[in-house]
């Protein structure tokens, strides 16, 4: 746990904050939970978040490994890929051999997809399929993925990552006046001292929020101006106020309808609420059963 780079990197910053608790410490593991308990497959993250789905997935595959190989498993395994057809079967198990021999990535694939096609088998007999052809039990808890996009990491207004503990932040909703204002009072290379002293772009926390929201053309004028002192800060912060003010203004408007009809947002998280109550009730009562703490 203490090996989480993001735990060392809020021990390094927020020195001034008391973290030397388990509530601290063990985040992971109940970001952990609430991944799994709903069998997520794809966990939309940021790149500093990247190690703590990666243990998530330890978390399922020592569960698995534990807890997924009940009586009599290679039995019901060997049963299980009978159902699936002589030719399927046979594809199945020249797959299986080339992963667990060889190590083939795409040999798992294939038969990963080919166990999803199969219409004949049962949940549980998919779930035990997946986990010996890895060589291990059945899938209980399923191993998510994170999913990252284009920009996985978010620069803030100093800099350094965007996150409400460092307060650096952009609100998605922020009021335009006050995103003007931040991003005019964004601090730039420090070598710029004057209007006519040249600086350098990649030193620059304005020109990593540049790299995000700017087209080619706004970046190669922003480079050329800055380091030849041709533009001055404040004219090198004004396209990216505007593009930033552009990607908010249709999301503070779909926003309004929501702010004018609380029982509209209360109905819908009821919703939610109750779709993931029956997700999470399911997952609850399969890992109580494999760990045999089923008293019903």
């Amino acid at each position: 746990m203490e090996r989480v780079p993001s735990y060392k990197d809020q021990q390094a910053k927020l020195k001034e904050r008391d973290l030397s608790t388990y509530g601290f410490l063990g985040y992971p593991v109940l970001q952990s939970s609430d991944i799994l308990i709903y069998r997520a497959g794809g966990v939309p993250v940021g790149a500093d978040q990247v190690p703590h789905v990666e243990l998530t997935r330890e978390v399922a595959r020592r569960f698995n490994h534990i807890y997924g190989r009940d009586s009599g498993f290679e039995e019901l395994a060997e049963a299980a890929i009978k159902k699936m057809g002589r030719k399927n079967a046979k594809l199945y198990n020249n797959l299986r051999k080339a992963y667990l021999e060889q190590g083939n990535q795409e040999s798992l694939e294939t038969a990963r997809a080919l166990i999803s096609e199969q219409q004949n088998i049962t949940l549980g007999e998919r779930d035990r399929l997946f986990g010996y052809l890895e060589g291990g039990g059945r899938v209980i808890l399923p191993e998510p993925q994170a999913l990252l996009t284009e920009a996985s990491v978010m620069p803030g207004l100093d800099g350094e990552k965007m996150s409400k503990s460092y307060g650096n932040i952009i609100s998605l909703r922020e009021d335009p006046v006050s995103v003007e204002k931040k991003i005019k009072t964004m601090t730039t290379d420090p070598a710029r001292v004057r209007r006519t002293d040249p600086g350098d772009p990649a030193r620059c926390p304005v020109f990593k929020l540049h790299e995000i929201y700017s087209d080619e053309d706004t970046r190669e004028w922003v480079c050329a101006g800055c380091t030849t002192a041709a533009i001055g800060c404040i004219e090198c912060k004004g396209p990216l106020i505007d593009s930033v003010l552009a990607e908010q203004q249709p999301m503070r408007e779909r926003a309004a309808q929501y702010e004018d009809n609380p029982d509209l947002v209360r109905n819908i998280v009821a919703e939610g609420c109750e779709n993931a109550r029956t997700i999470a009730r399911s997952t609850l009562e399969e890992v109580r059963e494999s760990m045999g703490l089923s008293y019903r």
